[in-house]
């Protein structure tokens, strides 16, 4: 009999660009169109196990993935380390995300997440743990609480893009969220839906849409309607300063903290303006879009601009994002989680992420509650209670099921785009409109 010397070694790698379908959710951006983008990378090793790994959209990302192939095949899996220092990319040379500019996405977005992914999912296979006994000082928490990510959504009968409109639907959410949410009782009853299928207690309005006086009004009927839980809105830095200062000292008492509320002005960058912001209103900060790396995260913390940094793990690779985390927890600061529209792998990416996350951790935000029921995985994790239990099993704790993937990657290739375009669908609601990251979307 052979001797088996080290770990199992990749045989094959897989880059499958999928697509899914959407709601006209808004944001400061614009309108998400009918379909979102991912791409998902598939390994298997020698040992006969798969291993799964997705990050965002696009096929800049999709060219990046497939460059990697030499880097991954004929590998150990138990050098990954290794695998991942050699297809690592470095990030966006200019301002990132802190004017919410998507073309920018694909340069902070790190391709090498999935590659990663797949590769500890494997490892995990190979030792018999799961995978947040991998990443930082393993696993920290069983449960990862999750908050219910609540958003305007725009009548998409008003225009001819094809958005699911399938009434016959098995839930109040799966029903509530295809209709259209433009003022506080729709938002509210969106929440009260969302709060049935999974037991929310912590919410997130999506800002930078409407006026700030409607938004305060929203989040106000909120903690109403919900006197427990924490709610935080994030309008994307749409307000400027003596606005997002005016309004969120309106609605102290009902935010546990604001994310991103405004954004570079007057020759001054976000992390700047939101330093000041926090100084005037004593309001906890957290952010996506002004602490994406490590260089800006330096700045940031340095400025005293951020109380909880959302490290996304497609943005900091998931060992990048336990880093965080740890760094977050000794200096008294906070680590939370981003999302975009994502499947269930990724849902499984952040849970395992956060588990390992060192300290007091804030609900994880997630897209996937408005792609429920487009699964890619058989035994995907779920959210009840508004928590994710980190199943016992090895590795990333889900299974791939391939029909369904081939038949989103399907999808996906009868799209006429693979971008992410959220300008498209405004011109319906608004002829002729352009964003600006100074004002909320349906401000014109």
């Amino acid at each position: 009999m052979e001797k088996i010397t080290g770990s199992p070694v990749v045989t094959e790698m897989l880059v499958i660009p999928v697509a899914g379908r959407d709601q006209m959710l808004l944001n400061i951006g614009g309108a998400h169109a009918p379909f979102f983008t991912r791409n998902l990378v598939i390994l298997k090793d020698n040992t006969g196990h798969t291993g799964v790994g997705e990050v965002h959209g696009g096929e800049a990302i999709t060219a990046v993935l497939e460059a990697c192939r030499a880097q991954v095949i004929g590998k150990q899996i138990g050098d990954y380390r290794e695998i991942l220092k050699h297809i690592r990319r470095k990030g966006d040379p200019s301002e990132g995300l802190q004017n919410y500019n998507l073309k920018n996405l694909q340069f902070v977005v790190h391709a090498e997440t999935a590659v990663e992914c797949a590769l500890l999912d494997l490892l995990g296979q190979f030792l018999g743990l799961p995978l947040c006994h991998l990443l930082g000082d393993g696993q920290q928490r069983k449960e990862v609480t999750v908050l219910g990510y609540l958003f305007y959504v725009a009548d998409s009968s008003c225009t001819p893009l094809p958005y699911e409109n399938a009434p016959e639907q098995p839930n109040a959410w799966f029903r509530q969220r295809q209709l259209p949410a433009m003022d506080t009782a729709a938002i509210v009853e969106q929440a009260l839906a969302a709060q049935e299928r999974y037991g929310f207690r912590d919410f997130k309005l999506k800002g930078g849409v409407l006026a700030g006086e409607q938004e305060v009004e929203t989040v106000q009927a909120l903690k109403k309607q919900f006197p427990d839980g924490r709610i935080n809105i994030d309008p994307n830095g749409a307000w400027s300063l003596q606005d997002a200062i005016r309004l969120c000292l309106q609605m102290k008492q009902d935010l546990s903290y604001v994310e991103d509320p405004c954004g570079p002005e007057a020759g001054y960058s976000s992390r700047e303006i939101m330093s000041e912001f926090r100084m005037a209103t004593g309001i906890p900060v957290a952010t996506n879009m002004i602490a994406t790396n490590w260089r800006q995260l330096h700045h940031a913390v340095v400025g005293r601009a951020v109380d909880i940094v959302l490290a996304d793990p497609h943005f900091w690779t998931m060992n990048g994002s336990v880093r965080v985390s740890q760094l977050l927890d000794e200096w008294g600061m906070t680590w939370g989680c981003h999302s975009n529209n994502h499947f269930d792998i990724s849902l499984a990416i952040f849970a395992q992420t956060a588990a390992a996350c060192s300290g007091q951790i804030t609900a994880m935000d997630t897209h996937w509650i408005w792609q429920d029921g487009q699964n890619l995985t058989r035994d995907g994790m779920q959210i009840q209670n508004g928590r994710i239990t980190i199943p016992d099993r090895p590795g990333l704790g889900v299974q791939v099921d391939m029909q369904a993937v081939l038949a989103a990657n399907q999808l996906y290739n009868r799209l006429d785009t693979h971008e992410r375009d959220d300008a498209a669908g405004m011109q319906f609601l608004i002829p002729g409109w352009k964003f600006d990251s100074r004002r909320p979307c349906m401000v014109r």
